[in-house]
Protein backbone atom coordinates (compact mmCIF):
# COMPACT_ATOMS: atom_id res chain seq x y z
CA UNK A 1 0.00 0.00 0.00
CA UNK A 2 1.02 3.88 -0.74
CA UNK A 3 0.57 6.10 1.58
CA UNK A 4 0.50 9.80 -0.91
CA UNK A 5 1.17 12.44 1.44
CA UNK A 6 -1.88 15.37 0.41
CA UNK A 7 -2.52 18.36 2.70
CA UNK A 8 -5.47 17.06 4.42
CA UNK A 9 -5.63 13.66 3.74
CA UNK A 10 -3.24 11.14 2.67
CA UNK A 11 -4.26 9.61 -0.68
CA UNK A 12 -4.21 6.00 -0.94
CA UNK A 13 -2.85 3.80 -3.96
CA UNK A 14 -1.66 0.19 -4.21
CA UNK A 15 1.05 -0.82 -6.02
CA UNK A 16 0.72 -3.15 -9.29
CA UNK A 17 4.35 -3.19 -10.79
CA UNK A 18 6.45 -1.68 -13.19
CA UNK A 19 6.28 1.69 -11.31
CA UNK A 20 2.04 1.98 -11.65
CA UNK A 21 -0.26 1.86 -8.82
CA UNK A 22 -4.02 1.86 -8.44
CA UNK A 23 -6.16 4.53 -7.15
CA UNK A 24 -9.96 5.60 -6.74
CA UNK A 25 -9.73 9.24 -8.49
CA UNK A 26 -13.35 11.19 -9.39
CA UNK A 27 -12.01 11.39 -13.35
CA UNK A 28 -8.82 9.98 -15.00
CA UNK A 29 -6.54 13.37 -13.70
CA UNK A 30 -4.80 12.78 -10.44
CA UNK A 31 -5.11 16.07 -9.31
CA UNK A 32 -8.06 15.50 -8.01
CA UNK A 33 -7.62 12.18 -6.07
CA UNK A 34 -10.97 12.45 -3.96
CA UNK A 35 -9.13 12.34 -0.65
CA UNK A 36 -6.64 14.65 -1.04
CA UNK A 37 -7.84 17.29 0.08
CA UNK A 38 -11.77 17.72 1.33
CA UNK A 39 -13.40 20.15 -1.14
CA UNK A 40 -10.88 21.60 -3.20
CA UNK A 41 -10.35 18.05 -5.12
CA UNK A 42 -13.74 16.27 -4.76
CA UNK A 43 -16.33 19.12 -5.72
CA UNK A 44 -16.92 19.94 -2.21
CA UNK A 45 -18.91 16.62 -1.88
CA UNK A 46 -18.00 13.64 0.35
CA UNK A 47 -20.18 11.08 -1.54
CA UNK A 48 -21.05 10.05 -5.18
CA UNK A 49 -18.86 8.14 -7.85
CA UNK A 50 -15.16 7.49 -8.44
CA UNK A 51 -13.70 5.42 -10.88
CA UNK A 52 -10.56 3.03 -10.41
CA UNK A 53 -7.43 4.14 -12.01
CA UNK A 54 -4.17 2.22 -13.11
CA UNK A 55 -1.62 4.88 -13.62
CA UNK A 56 2.19 5.72 -13.06
CA UNK A 57 3.20 6.24 -9.07
CA UNK A 58 4.58 9.53 -10.29
CA UNK A 59 1.75 11.18 -11.91
CA UNK A 60 -0.55 10.19 -8.80
CA UNK A 61 2.07 11.19 -6.22
CA UNK A 62 2.56 15.16 -8.07
CA UNK A 63 6.08 14.77 -7.37
CA UNK A 64 5.07 15.18 -3.43
CA UNK A 65 6.00 12.55 -0.55
CA UNK A 66 4.80 8.91 -0.75
CA UNK A 67 5.63 5.96 1.43
CA UNK A 68 5.19 2.33 1.24
CA UNK A 69 2.44 1.64 5.02
CA UNK A 70 0.83 -1.31 5.07
CA UNK A 71 -0.09 -0.44 8.23
CA UNK A 72 -2.06 -3.48 9.05
CA UNK A 73 -0.36 -5.97 8.64
CA UNK A 74 0.84 -7.09 12.00
CA UNK A 75 -3.23 -7.53 12.60
CA UNK A 76 -4.35 -8.82 9.11
CA UNK A 77 -2.99 -11.33 7.18
CA UNK A 78 -2.73 -9.92 3.66
CA UNK A 79 -4.07 -11.64 0.78
CA UNK A 80 -1.69 -13.59 -1.75
CA UNK A 81 0.52 -10.98 -4.38
CA UNK A 82 -1.57 -13.30 -7.32
CA UNK A 83 -5.16 -12.88 -5.93
CA UNK A 84 -4.37 -9.13 -4.63
CA UNK A 85 -3.17 -8.44 -8.30
CA UNK A 86 -6.00 -10.25 -10.27
CA UNK A 87 -8.61 -8.81 -8.50
CA UNK A 88 -7.21 -5.17 -8.98
CA UNK A 89 -6.99 -6.11 -12.45
CA UNK A 90 -10.42 -6.35 -12.31
CA UNK A 91 -11.27 -3.12 -10.98
CA UNK A 92 -9.51 -1.23 -13.57
CA UNK A 93 -11.46 1.65 -15.16
CA UNK A 94 -14.84 0.69 -13.08
CA UNK A 95 -16.44 3.01 -11.38
CA UNK A 96 -17.86 2.55 -7.69
CA UNK A 97 -19.92 4.07 -5.19
CA UNK A 98 -17.52 7.21 -2.65
CA UNK A 99 -18.24 8.24 0.24
CA UNK A 100 -15.77 10.07 2.04
CA UNK A 101 -16.42 8.41 6.23
CA UNK A 102 -17.06 4.66 4.50
CA UNK A 103 -15.81 3.90 1.44
CA UNK A 104 -12.76 5.98 0.40
CA UNK A 105 -9.56 5.01 -1.36
CA UNK A 106 -8.05 3.79 1.65
CA UNK A 107 -10.68 1.70 2.08
CA UNK A 108 -10.51 0.87 -1.41
CA UNK A 109 -6.86 -0.67 -0.93
CA UNK A 110 -7.15 -2.14 2.77
CA UNK A 111 -9.72 -4.24 0.99
CA UNK A 112 -8.03 -5.71 -1.58
CA UNK A 113 -4.98 -6.10 0.63
CA UNK A 114 -6.45 -7.65 3.60
CA UNK A 115 -10.26 -8.26 1.94
CA UNK A 116 -11.35 -5.81 5.38
CA UNK A 117 -11.97 -2.12 4.68
CA UNK A 118 -10.70 -0.04 6.91
CA UNK A 119 -9.14 3.49 6.84
CA UNK A 120 -7.12 4.78 9.46
CA UNK A 121 -7.65 8.59 8.81
CA UNK A 122 -11.23 8.20 9.40
CA UNK A 123 -11.12 6.65 12.78
CA UNK A 124 -8.64 9.63 14.25
CA UNK A 125 -11.10 12.23 12.42
CA UNK A 126 -13.54 10.39 14.15
CA UNK A 127 -12.01 9.80 17.60
CA UNK A 128 -10.67 13.62 17.45
CA UNK A 129 -14.79 14.53 16.79
CA UNK A 130 -15.80 12.14 19.87
CA UNK A 131 -12.94 13.72 22.45
CA UNK A 132 -14.24 17.26 20.89
CA UNK A 133 -17.93 16.60 22.08
CA UNK A 134 -16.50 14.98 25.09
CA UNK A 135 -14.88 17.86 26.20
CA UNK A 136 -17.82 20.01 25.18
CA UNK A 137 -20.55 17.94 27.34
CA UNK A 138 -17.69 17.82 30.22
CA UNK A 139 -17.30 21.50 30.54
CA UNK A 140 -20.79 22.91 29.71
CA UNK A 141 -22.50 22.14 32.12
Amino acid sequence: MIEIIRDTFSHWALYVGNGYVLHLTTDGDSSTAVTSAIGTRIGLSATGNAIVRKQRLSEVALHGKWLVDNYLDEMCKPKSQDVILDEAELLVDQEIPYDLLTNNCEHLITNLRYGKPESRQVQKYQDGVILLLGCWVLFSF
